[in-house]
C-alpha cells in the first residue's frame, strides 16, 4: 500500500506530497494524521528550511471525503468532536510552525483542502486551479477553515467567500487575498523551487521564525501590549547568532548566504 503522504527535500525545500489521487487527496482522519506527522518530521528535519505542500494527481485536496461525510451521519458527538479536532490541530501546526510553508495548488482546492491551502504562508496557485469553501451548500459549516481565513482575508472577504460557497479562479483567489502568486501549470514547479530557495539563500531562519510567531501574537494584543511585546522582541532579536552574523557582514560589505 502506498503512503498517503510522500516526503522529501530538495536544496532546503521539504516537499510534502498529497498522494492519494484516486480519492482527489481528500482528507480522511487517517489522510489528515499522516500529514500531521509528516509535517512534524519536517519540523524536525535538520536539512529542511523552507516546507512546500503540494499534492499528486490533477486534485490538490478536494476537502472531507466520501465516506467521512457518510460517517457524520451515525458519529457520536465525541467521535466527530475528536475528528474535527484531528483537522484543527493540523491548521494549527501549520499556522504556527517555526518554518515558513507554502502551498502549491493545481486543480481543486475545496472545502478543508481549500483551508489546507490557505492555511499556509504562501499559496502558489496555478492558472488551472480552483478554490472554494462549499460547506453551507451541503448543510455544513465552514467552522475550522473560519478561524484562520477572517485572519488571512478580513471579515468582509470571509463572509463573500463562506456564505455563498462559490467557486473561485485563481485570479478571483488572488483578488480575495486567499493566494499569494498565480503561475502558468508549465511553470508553476519551478516558480515555487525558485521562491523557496530564494528564501532559503537569502533569510535567516532564526528571523522567520521570530517574524512568523510575531505575526500571529501581535494580533490577540491591545496597541500598548503589542508595542511592549515587539520592543521585548526587537531586544532579542540583537543578540541572536544570526543577527549578530547578519550584522556584521552588512557592516563590512561582505556577500553573505544564509
Amino acid at each position: 500500500m502506498e503512503n498517503l503522504v510522500l516526503y522529501e527535500v530538495k536544496e532546503r525545500v521539504a516537499y510534502i506530497t498529497l498522494n492519494r489521487p484516486e480519492k482527489r487527496n481528500a482528507l480522511s482522519f487517517e489522510m489528515v494524521t499522516e500529514i500531521k506527522s509528516v509535517y512534524k518530521n519536517a519540523l524536525d528535519d535538520s536539512n529542511c528550511k523552507v516546507i512546500v505542500i503540494k499534492a499528486n494527481g490533477g486534485t490538490f485536496c478536494s476537502g472531507a471525503d466520501l465516506s467521512s461525510l457518510q460517517k457524520l451521519q451515525n458519529n457520536t458527538h465525541e467521535e466527530n468532536l475528536n475528528d474535527s479536532k484531528n483537522l484543527a490541530e493540523l491548521f494549527k501546526l501549520i499556522y504556527t510552525s517555526s518554518k515558513v510553508t507554502i502551498s502549491q495548488v493545481e486543480g481543486f482546492a475545496l472545502a478543508g483542502g481549500c483551508g489546507l491551502a490557505s492555511v499556509c504562508d504562501f499559496c502558489f496557485a496555478s492558472e488551472n486551479a480552483t478554490f472554494a469553501y462549499t460547506e453551507v451548500k451541503i448543510g455544513f459549516v465552514p467552522a475550522i477553515v473560519m478561524v484562520f481565513l477572517v485572519r488571512k482575508t478580513g471579515e468582509k472577504n470571509s463572509k463573500e467567500i463562506l456564505l455563498t460557497g462559490e467557486s473561485l479562479n485563481a485570479e478571483e483567489a488572488k483578488n480575495y487575498n486567499l493566494i499569494n502568486t498565480v503561475c502558468s501549470t508549465e511553470l508553476i514547479d519551478e516558480t515555487v523551487f525558485n521562491f523557496a530557495t530564494q528564501l532559503c539563500k537569502n533569510t535567516s531562519a532564526q528571523s522567520l521564525t521570530l517574524t512568523k510567531q510575531m505575526i500571529n501574537e501581535i494580533q490577540n494584543k491591545s496597541l500598548d501590549n503589542a508595542l511592549d511585546y515587539a520592543a521585548e522582541m526587537n531586544a532579542f532579536a540583537r543578540k541572536t547568532e544570526d543577527c549578530k552574523k547578519g550584522v556584521s557582514a552588512f557592516l563590512n560589505k561582505e556577500k553573505f548566504s544564509w
